[in-house]
């Protein structure tokens, strides 16, 4: 199956640095995607994990199902191309533990305003809403931690040509920044791709990196949630913005490999702004793997609203992460960078945007964080810089991302089930209400959310890291 991009899946305007405006309806998805006919004769890729290790005669007895393309000795699983009608089939082998289509992940569509004004300084009002900076302008940051020391593998479409236009040098980490390829039906194996990774031209990745490190917005530094991290880029989405599970298993599998070998003895954090429908069992293996050897997995819950949450983020071990908002939205046009989030947060001054992925029976979503319309850069013209307003689940996995970055950063031997269980215990909690949100046309909307759309809350930076060992 494939998998999609969770970044700003349902931005319902985006700014950019221009004079006019762009609007575009938002497009919507019901989180589901076509059963394949078991008695289908179309070629598929298969994924396949085995309950005991991978050996050349399991090999040859898989090879009469289909071709086999990748092979995945790490956690004793294996891509086939063949018939859809051959998976039932395989389930049966006594060897096979599961057997599915190649799950499609995808990162989500957006909708886009024209950003306008640039003046004043820059600490946002999504840092000021986790508690990472005391308030609007060059105020100064309320936690000790800036990352130092943490390296968080952003797993999504790679970085735009001209990144370093946006963040800087040193805080990419280009020695071990990789781009997959290939998978479903494809007749060829997830390979890498040389020097890809800075190639994209989807901008997705370029702007979920913004978030954790800051970003030069044309000359003025603006702040990011762990700006001393480094990010090491894996593209595993293609130019559209989609991809497949076995490319992604293989990046997640590639970040355990760095955790074991040259970041031995660096926390690593994952950030995967993107999924789809349906819990690939390869892709599980990956995380389950990654995760014994130390990383921590933090990913977007969906953009699908009732429909419920996408995956890898519904996976109870990943950090899952729903999209909150401002009420005050729109009020004028320097709201993102001028607001004054009161000290302590104020529950009644945030929301759980309506297309944030509801929790759904055997799910689990974790916490909130800033979704709703995030400042980045974004460019949908080639050699133009631009910087857009994107709202998704996409935008609020990577302060989640950037939060456990700072936990780490005080505490490297923090692992996954703890950092989960601090963000959860000190979460400010939303539970289920309505609450009247300014829209960018001058309207107001309510937005209601039952207690299946928010998790513990919306994190805070200074009550997890107090906590944290």
């Amino acid at each position: 199956m494939k998998k999609i991009l969770f970044a700003a899946l349902s931005l319902f305007t985006v700014f950019i640095f221009t004079s006019c405006e762009n609007t575009m309806e938002p497009l919507k998805t019901n989180g589901n995607i076509t059963a394949l006919n078991k008695s289908s004769a179309a070629t598929i890729g298969i994924n396949i994990v085995l309950n005991t290790g991978v050996t050349d005669k399991i090999l040859k007895k898989l090879g009469k199902n289909g071709k086999v393309v990748d092979v995945f000795y790490e956690i004793n699983a294996v891509r086939i191309l063949g018939k859809a009608n051959v998976i039932p089939a395989i389930q049966e082998l006594p060897f096979v533990s599961s057997a599915n289509p190649d799950a499609e992940r995808n990162a989500p569509p957006f909708d886009m305003v024209a950003l306008s004004n640039f003046s004043g300084g820059l600490n946002v009002w999504n840092l000021d809403a986790i508690n990472v900076t005391a308030g609007p302008g060059f105020a100064d940051r309320v936690v000790d931690m800036d990352g130092t020391g943490v390296y968080i593998g952003v797993l999504d479409t790679g970085l735009l040509h001209n990144w370093r236009q946006y963040l800087p040098d040193e805080r990419i980490a280009a020695e071990y920044a990789k781009s997959f390829g290939g998978g479903g039906a494809s007749g060829t194996n997830v390979s890498e791709q040389p020097n890809k990774w800075e190639r994209d031209v989807n901008s997705h990745g370029t702007h979920v990196t913004s978030i954790i490190l800051g970003y030069s917005l044309s000359g003025t530094p603006v702040n990011g949630v762990a700006p001393k991290a480094t990010v090491i880029p894996v593209k595993v989405l293609n130019q559209t913005g989609s991809g497949w599970s076995s490319v992604i298993a293989r990046g997640i599998l590639y970040m355990a490999e760095l955790k074991e070998g040259p970041l031995a003895g660096n926390p690593v954090v994952v950030n995967m702004s993107l999924g789809g429908p349906g819990l690939d069992p390869v892709e599980k293996a990956a995380i389950d793997y990654a995760i014994s050897k130390g990383v921590i997995i933090v990913a977007s819950a969906g953009n699908n609203g009732e429909a419920g949450m996408g995956y890898p983020g519904a996976y109870q071990p990943v950090i899952s992460v729903a999209a909150s908002g401002w009420l005050g939205e729109w009020l004028n046009d320097t709201w993102w960078y001028s607001i004054d989030d009161p000290e302590p947060n104020n529950p009644a001054l945030y929301y759980i945007t309506d297309f944030s992925s509801r929790q759904l029976t055997d799910q689990d979503l974790d916490v909130a964080a800033p979704g709703s319309w995030v400042v980045g850069p974004y460019q949908v013209n080639m050699g133009q810089n631009s910087y857009y307003y994107l709202g998704g689940t996409s935008q609020a996995s990577p302060h989640v991302a950037g939060i456990v970055a700072l936990m780490a950063q005080k505490y490297s031997a923090l692992t996954a089930s703890e950092a989960e269980n601090i963000l959860e215990t000190t979460a400010l909690s939303l539970p289920a209400g309505s609450r009247n949100v300014h829209n960018s046309d001058g309207s107001i909307s309510v937005i209601s959310w039952g207690n299946d759309a928010s998790g513990a809350g919306l994190v805070n930076a200074v009550s997890a890291l107090a906590v944290t060992p």
